[in-house]
């Protein structure tokens, strides 16, 4: 009789060990361990911006987080800081995704004074790099959005021009358009040599008097753009004709505008 209890208890641990085993394969009674498979939850990850965030600039922002995805809401003063409220919360760890839907709620200016403040920061923005008659941007404005175009020497100085602007005062949205002129030791030298060949002509001499108003040279594949303002039409067919002596330039667009008249493109 022992023996055949012993036998039967044998069975009955079998019996409940292989219970135990479907139980875990199925995942009964596993709650915890499921749930912990799957990464922080919602919450977690609402702790996690919220710390993020916690900074006076985002004072009057809100998060909301649903499956992993956080919707950012509320007001700022400036642009900059909804772009870097956005960068801060993408950057936590498990968010799956970002709405932001921040508001600029800064002072309101109309287009065109905006316009032409951006374009009078622009014109001086890192002025003793070596680099400003190189950069040629565009600016165009509608509702607070400013929409930046044209081409820079190099990533540094469309980064700086960006940030620039995101953080001036009446700016909602920012649009980049901006395309860098890729590296080159051909179309350096050729800007050189045509900063030297435009600048060295007494008559142009005055356009590098002042370093924000250049005669800008932009240069991408030996292709050479002028453009900016001169002040008669013979500067700027004097300017045409010292562009078009630089050995190496494929072509020469001339996009400047003669003060007080109505620009006249050429590509000579």
């Amino acid at each position: 009789m022992s023996g055949t209890k012993d036998v039967g208890r044998k069975v009955l641990i079998a019996f409940t060990s292989v219970l135990m085993m479907g139980g875990a394969a199925s995942g009964v009674a596993q709650t915890p361990a499921a749930s912990g498979a799957n990464g922080p939850n919602d919450a977690q990850i609402q702790a996690e911006v919220t710390k993020a965030l916690d900074n006076k600039r985002f004072k009057d922002v809100k998060s909301s987080v649903q499956n992993g995805v956080v919707t950012l809401s509320g007001t700022v003063d400036l642009y900059s800081a909804k772009v870097d409220a956005d960068d801060r919360t993408h950057h936590r760890k498990n968010v799956k995704g970002v709405e932001n839907l921040i508001e600029v709620a800064g002072p309101t200016v109309d287009d065109t004074t905006l316009r032409d403040k951006l374009a009078e920061k622009l014109a001086y923005d890192r002025v003793g790099y070596g680099t400003t008659a190189f950069n040629a941007f565009t600016i165009g404005v509608e509702n607070g959005v400013v929409t930046l175009g044209g081409t820079a020497y190099g990533p540094t100085d469309k980064d700086s021009a960006i940030s620039l602007v995101e953080n001036y005062v009446g700016v909602k949205d920012v649009i980049d358009n901006i395309e860098v002129a890729p590296a080159s030791p051909m179309d350096d030298r050729i800007r050189l040599a045509e900063a030297r060949a435009i600048y060295g002509a007494i008559q142009l001499n005055k356009y590098a008097i002042d370093p924000a108003k250049p005669i800008r040279i932009t240069v991408v594949n030996g292709n050479v753009t002028l453009s900016g303002v001169v002040d008669s039409q013979a500067d700027k067919d004097v300017t045409n004709i010292r562009a078009n002596t630089v050995s190496g330039v494929f072509k020469v667009i001339n996009n400047l505008e003669v003060a007080g008249g109505s620009p006249d493109k050429s590509d000579k």
